[in-house]
């Protein structure tokens, strides 16, 4: 079957709340969604650090962004994108599992080390950070996606097109066609799916060989699938 972007869900209408959406992946995300046209909630553990980011990102995309805390923003938003560093994954989402039952949650987390050598996945019992959501969070529909942009390419207004596909995995089919449809919101991006949830370990590990090659060649690579 061929990727068929026009069936993919009418989502203009869902709000996004995005949690760690004060880091720099969260609010490029944030900016990029805004300035498509999607409603879009900031969340954070502060509500006053939360709304100040909002602000911002209101004047900067023209779009229509709030903030709050990450429980109110859970509770308000149709679909969650989770941006928080992997130190704080499981925590953020255990206090939160209760509120997020029946949302489609987007888990973005990439867990890596970094040493001398540079960056490498670090192990995750679940598999993945993904898996670890969809355990922690046994009421919702969890997804994995996002994992392969440029935070510094997402916040920069001169990029106005970003030449990637975003791999989206996840078990439910419609769950999963309403991530695929919110990235092909993103001018240049293609949102595919890329398989079940069990396999995002390697899609989170790929990150790793992503940091490496703009390290070495001063770039902000990406992914593109060949032949869908």
């Amino acid at each position: 079957m061929a990727l068929d972007l026009a069936s993919l869900p009418d989502v203009s209408g869902l709000t996004v709340g995005i949690l760690g959406g004060t880091g720099d992946q969260g609010r490029g995300l944030a900016y990029r969604l805004a300035l498509a046209g999607q409603h879009i909630l900031i969340g954070s553990r502060s509500a006053e650090r939360a709304q100040a980011a909002a602000q911002e990102l209101a004047q900067q995309s023209g779009g229509n962004v709030g903030g709050g805390e990450n429980a109110d923003v859970a509770a308000r938003a149709d679909v969650l994108i989770v941006a928080v560093p992997y130190a704080g994954h499981a925590a953020t989402l255990t206090e939160l599992a209760e509120v997020l039952v029946g949302k489609i949650v987007v888990d973005c987390v990439n867990p890596l080390g970094f040493d001398k050598q540079g960056p490498y996945a670090l192990k995750v019992d679940e598999g993945s950070a993904a898996q670890q959501a969809e355990a922690l969070l046994p009421g919702a529909r969890v997804t994995a996606a996002f994992h392969h942009v440029s935070a510094e390419l997402l916040a920069d207004p001169a990029v106005t097109s970003m030449d990637l596909d975003i791999l989206v995995l996840g078990d439910d089919r419609d769950a999963v066609a309403v991530v695929q449809a919110l990235a092909g919101r993103i001018p240049g991006m293609r949102g595919v799916h890329a398989g079940r949830l069990r396999n995002a370990g390697q899609v989170e590990a790929l990150t790793a060989n992503l940091i490496a090659m703009n390290k070495r060649y001063k770039a902000h690579s990406g992914i593109r699938v060949t032949d869908v």
